[in-house]
């Protein structure tokens, strides 16, 4: 045979065979699944590229006497194409599932989400007008009359008032372009606002920090109130002829990664001022308003930390209120209540002290650090810093917010308080808040059970005023000094009335199940114990004002404990965190002189002990353990749906995964969980939702809600399951099943960056709105993952600071809000969280994650990481003490470790049974049909072209002379 047609054979044999894999290729990716699709991709890449390059070898060996130059330089070129391909498909097929998460868009019905994002902004304005706080309003200087021209003006002031902090950045950020403004909402309202003013301060305001989402650092702590130099004498005589009215605002930020500056001189402010101060700067601006010809000057506190706020009292200021972050339109409620539209009705979540560092916990929060353990820290993306271990001491007990303020002016053997001292500790109480209108609260009927106490109060209008009310019961625990710490009060029950006009009433029933009053002894019982004596219980109109009271006898103490548990709980209570009480000096009102912290604790050398406890975790088996049972049974994931968690049906479908399967589906949980194609289970999508659907990733951005801690300021649970509903509507139009929220950890501080993702200083207001907040999304056929469980009270050192406490403070204070969740909630979904319980990580404690959460409270479904980014993070030890999946794109698949040992499969079943039952029992099923890969098509699209460029390269080039030769043989026959 000729040359010429060897060459034109072989020519087509490859054409042949490239056209077979890019058939091959498009059927693939028509049917199959992303990562078998890649694979058949790389696989016909590797088959083409080592034909060609076995050709081209040959090509090389019979022509070894072919002058070398531009043709064996194109032929290394090709080569490195060939491999260039074959690694970016193989770059592809490691990172797919990322990959596809983030290509792969869910068509949005544009009505649908229009209409949901209408929902959601009227729910926001709804939960603003009833979580905005009235904190002062001396002679009635609110509401304003916008019927008289001196008032319907409206000038003001502050740089907060064209830099306002809508909500927080992080993962509980959301999109603020379109938010209202508060010129927006006081001119929504019938106000005219000062232009002239608005535009100074937009002249003078500093560009806005950018938040990097892959490195979070906490808010924009900027401090830039412009100089009162600044204004000049017309602009500001300008302002007195405009209106009678100054607003004033100011604004505190917070965030994800970083908590609030203990000082400020790096942020415009000064080394001896803290963050929640007010600057100097502020200062003075207020000085030159309240000292100008203005008849009426109202502050509006823009911030989710707890501030000081004693300047309020001073001379020249007439109204104050507190708004939180108002999210998208809760600046429509700031115009509402100041027009007297809305009445306002929020009462405070959290004690406002004048000095925040009257606080035990304000000297055990921030930076401590092992002084010996400085080391090199490689996270999961590779990146490298040196780093020490740090520790967090959590002395001051259960002693946190009002449960200190209310309780360390007491006498303990009189009950009598120090009215003065209070007083000139706490400014404003919890549950405090103001109203345009008078209420009457008494107790209209008192019945007692073994089991429960129930109150009804009748609530009247007695002012001129339409408006809501908030009812406050409250129990005050028998105490023995030197027995089980117990604080004076105790928030037992809460309720909001509808609207009344005046003259009206409404009747309330409250109730308090008899073993919440409870208190944790973890010295001796090492169980919850009702004590022996006398329990009051107070109708209150905050937690220091009693309005009305009542008593409840306990003859004899009761413990919960041996075969004695409590009704609420599936099995008895007992120590299971004895490991993180450390060596510390708990706070006791037996003795405050004796054991409050005056100082902020120093940083030390670890122990040798200790080290090893926080770096060298094992992985353990049980040598009893089964292997587990693969067959094959025909079930779906949507046979499971309703189905109770222990049905047998569910080890049928367990049996049908393999091990692959199931390491996939733990180790890919980073925004959603991944298909199972032999239980036909789909892709589902998770997101961000403290305050609005968020994709730090995609960009995916729903309305922004206000800040939780103007939820909880509502005391309204009927709104908390408003919010739920509407956040999950939105949800679902994205096609999205899971929200990373409610966010409930506790206000220990008001330092913690994430304040403004968490409801409150108390456990139980704040486990209540999570738990309707929980039941409005489930309605709906989303489950919300409760986080960040559990003692994850402040950013600094969050991945893995060593949290020393003990379990009263633990169980009363810092579980409870997960607790009600669970119970009350019926959640479906937790998140842990970075932080170590002692030494152990909260993702691998057994006793956290199981023991309390599963066994104690009853919890059915599945428990995820927080972002799996830190060394400490182990999947292998995380299933094994009941965690499920790893919150990560990248993935964290079970190492040999699970996947070769019985008791790493059995532990991989479960964590499978978790999350499926999650799923199936949402709405993932109808909605989260996986939309098509098109980039799959786009991949396939350019390996053939790419394929059949380089081949036809390499036929160019190794055909080349022999085409030569031809065209002289034929010239010579022709001669």
């Amino acid at each position: 045979m000729s040359k010429s047609g060897r060459g034109k054979k072989t020519f087509k044999a490859w054409a042949a065979l490239f056209l077979a894999l890019a058939i091959g290729t498009v059927v693939t990716v028509s049917m199959a699944s992303v990562a078998k699709t890649i694979q058949i991709m790389l696989v016909a890449a590797i088959i083409l590229s080592v034909i060609v390059l076995i050709s081209g070898f040959m090509w090389a060996r019979r022509n070894q006497t072919e002058r070398k130059g531009l043709r064996r330089t194109l032929m290394a070129l090709l080569s490195l194409g060939l491999v260039i391909v074959i690694g970016l498909d193989v770059a592809v097929y490691k990172y797919q599932v990322v990959i596809n998460q983030y290509l792969s868009k869910a068509k949005i019905d544009d009505a649908a989400l229009a209409k949901a994002s209408a929902d959601s902004k009227a729910v926001t304005e709804q939960i603003e007008d009833e979580g905005i706080v009235l904190l002062e309003n001396k002679e009635h200087a609110l509401p304003l009359d916008i019927n008289n021209d001196k008032e319907k003006n409206v000038n003001v002031f502050g740089q907060a008032s064209v830099k306002m902090i809508y909500g927080g950045s992080g993962s509980g950020s959301g999109d603020e372009s379109a938010n209202v403004t508060i010129q927006q909402g006081l001119e929504n309202a019938g106000f005219k606002v000062n232009s002239e003013l608005t535009e100074f301060y937009k002249a003078h305001a500093p560009e806005k920090k950018k938040t990097d989402t892959f490195n979070l650092d906490g808010g924009d702590y900027t401090l830039s109130e412009p100089a009162t130099s600044d204004f000049s004498d017309e602009l500001l005589a300008k302002a007195e002829e405009f209106s009678d009215v100054a607003v004033i605002v100011l604004s505190r930020s917070g965030g994800e990664g970083g908590d609030l500056p203990f000082e400020t001189a790096e942020y415009g402010g000064s080394k001896d001022r803290h963050y929640l101060e007010l600057s100097e700067a502020e200062e003075q601006m207020i000085d030159m308003v309240t000292s100008r010809d203005f008849a009426k000057v109202i502050v509006v506190i823009n911030s989710s930390n707890a501030m000081e706020l004693g300047f309020l009292e001073n001379k020249g200021i007439d109204a104050a209120m507190l708004i939180g972050g108002p999210g998208s339109t809760g600046n429509n409620s700031v115009g509402s209540i100041l027009a007297g539209k809305v009445n306002p009705s929020g009462r405070l979540a959290d004690t406002y002290a004048y000095d925040v560092s009257t606080s035990p916990a304000f000297y055990n929060a921030g930076d401590f650090r092992y002084l010996n353990t400085k080391h090199k820290s490689v996270d999961k993306f590779g990146k490298e810093s040196e780093k020490y271990h740090a520790f967090v001491n959590y002395v001051e007990g259960i002693y946190v917010g009002y449960r200190y303020y209310e309780t360390r002016y007491v006498d303990n053997a009189t009950g009598q308080v120090d009215e003065a001292a209070y007083r000139k500790t706490v400014q404003y109480p919890f549950g405090y808040g103001l109203s345009y209108t008078n209420f009457k609260q008494e107790i209209t009927d008192y019945q007692t059970t073994n089991d429960k106490i129930t109150v009804e109060v009748k609530v009247t209008n007695t002012g001129n005023a339409a408006g809501k009310d908030v009812v406050q019961l409250y129990y005050t625990p028998p105490y023995y000094e030197g027995g089980i710490e117990k604080s004076h009060v105790v928030l037992g029950a809460f309720d909001k009335t509808e609207i009344l006009e005046p003259g009206a009433s409404e009747t309330v029933t409250l109730e308090i199940p008899v073993e919440d009053m409870a208190s944790y002894d973890y010295k001796n019982e090492k169980a919850y114990v009702l004590e022996a004596g006398t329990y009051g219980i107070k109708l209150m109109k905050n937690a220091h004002e009693a309005i009305d009271s009542r008593t409840y006898e306990v003859k004899d103490t009761m413990v919960y404990g041996g075969d004695n548990k409590r009704a609420s709980d599936q099995v008895t209570a007992t120590n299971v965190f004895d490991d993180a009480i450390g060596d510390l000096t708990y706070v006791s009102r037996a003795d405050w002189e004796g054991t409050l912290p005056a100082q902020r604790t120093p940083e030390k050398e670890a122990q040798q002990e200790l080290v090893q406890a926080l770096e060298n975790k094992q992985v353990t088996d049980n040598p009893d353990d089964q292997d587990i049972v693969l067959a094959k049974h025909g079930l779906e994931l949507e046979d499971m749906a309703g189905l109770d968690y222990n049905d047998p049906k569910w080890s049928e479908l367990l049996e049908q995964l393999s091990v692959e399967d199931m390491a996939k589906l733990i180790g890919f949980g980073g925004y959603a969980t991944q298909p199972v194609e032999s239980i036909n289970k789909p892709a589902t999508t998770d997101l961000d939702g403290p305050a609005g659907i968020n994709a730090l990733l995609t960009g995916i951005n729903g309305v922004q809600f206000m800040s939780e801690v103007v939820l909880a300021s509502t005391w309204n649970v009927e709104l908390a399951q408003k919010m739920g509903e509407a956040l999950a509507n939105e949800a679902l139009v994205y096609s999205v099943t899971g929200m990373y929220a409610p966010a409930m950890n506790i206000h220990r501080t008001p330092f913690s960056g994430r304040n403004f993702e968490y409801y409150s200083e108390d456990a139980f207001l704040s486990g209540q709105i999570g738990a309707f907040v929980v039941q409005g999304a489930a309605s709906k056929g989303v489950y919300a993952y409760i986080k960040h469980y559990a003692l994850n009270d402040q950013e600094t050192n969050r991945d893995g600071v060593a949290v020393w406490t003990n379990e009263q403070a633990v169980r009363e204070i810092y579980l409870k809000p997960f607790e009600i969740s669970v119970k009350q909630g019926k959640t479906t979904a937790v998140m842990s969280s970075f932080n170590r319980i002692g030494t152990t990580w909260a993702g691998e404690h057994y006793g956290l994650l199981t023991t309390v959460l599963r066994d104690e409270w009853g919890f059915r479904g599945m428990v995820i990481t927080d972002w799996d980014l830190y060394p400490h993070m182990d999947v292998d030890r995380a299933i094994r003490a009941g965690g499920d999946l790893m919150l990560t794109t990248l993935g964290d698949k079970p190492t040999k470790l699970s996947t070769d040992t019985n008791t790493g499969k059995q532990a991989m079943r479960k964590a499978s049974h978790n999350i499926l039952y999650t799923v199936a029992n949402s709405k993932a099923l109808e909605i989260n049909a996986a939309p098509y890969p098109y980039w799959l098509l786009l991949l396939g699209l350019a390996n053939i072209i790419l394929l059949a460029l380089l081949t036809l390269g390499f036929y160019k080039v190794t055909h080349r002379k022999v085409r030569k030769i031809e065209a002289i043989e034929t010239q010579n026959q022709n001669i």
